[in-house]
């Protein structure tokens, strides 16, 4: 009598060779040359200027983390967002800067930046995050502020002449200036051609007016000879 169970055909393993072989590639980011002051988890959002009206829009969830620089000091903020670790916000904190509770929320701040580096060109922000609860968002805000004073204490040494020999300069200060010196130095060049091209105006005006004046005197002196001869 045959067997009505239908019988199991086992199938070898199959394996397929890659056609290439890429090597391991270590990703170093400059987080490894920094220390960790603050990591907390929040949402952060940045007004759009370019919307009519003008609105707030998510710009990513993720851990938001305050860094100091091991060898400068330096203190920046930096946020990725979840799963794909792109960078949503990527700043120096300046003495300048100001956490603002936005709508009286004890739990989001806002606050301005000239120079965010998060999509790689520097822009100037205005940010908002917001934390899960209000004793996280005064952690953040206790170690925006320390980091304000650290970064006051340094740039004013720089100003004082205490900055190490051999050092990179990276303070944020100049990068916030460097902006204003292109724009006055192009006013400076754009100043310069225009005084040149009033100069060399006056120039050929007064060249015309020796040569109308040398022919002027031509013409009566070759008069008076002829006089003479007459």
């Amino acid at each position: 009598m045959a067997d009505d169970k239908d019988e199991i055909v086992e199938s070898p393993e199959i394996h397929f060779e890659p056609l290439v072989k890429l090597p391991e590639v270590e990703i170093k980011t400059l987080e490894d040359e920094e220390d960790s002051l603050i990591e907390i988890r929040a949402k952060l959002f940045r007004f759009d200027k370019t919307t009519d009206p003008p609105e707030w829009k998510e710009r990513g969830t993720g851990d938001v983390k305050i860094l100091k620089h091991k060898e400068t000091g330096y203190i920046r903020i930096l946020m990725r967002r979840d799963k794909t670790l792109k960078i949503c916000a990527n700043h120096y904190i300046t003495p300048q800067m100001e956490l603002l509770p936005n709508c009286g929320s004890d739990r989001t701040w806002v606050w301005n930046t000239l120079a965010d580096f998060a999509d790689e060109e520097a822009r100037p922000e205005l940010l908002a995050i917001r934390f899960i609860n209000a004793e996280n968002a005064q952690k953040f805000k206790k170690a925006f502020d320390e980091g304000k004073d650290l970064m006051a204490k340094i740039l004013a040494s720089k100003v004082n002449g205490v900055t190490s020999p051999g050092k990179e300069d990276k303070s944020p200060n100049k990068e916030d200036n460097k902006e204003k010196s292109n724009y006055d130095a192009e006013s400076d060049s754009v100043a310069d051609k225009l005084q040149s091209l009033t100069v060399e105006g006056k120039n050929e005006e007064s060249s015309e007016e020796n040569s109308d004046t040398e022919n002027s005197d031509s013409e009566e002196r070759t008069h008076s000879d002829t006089q003479e001869q007459k």
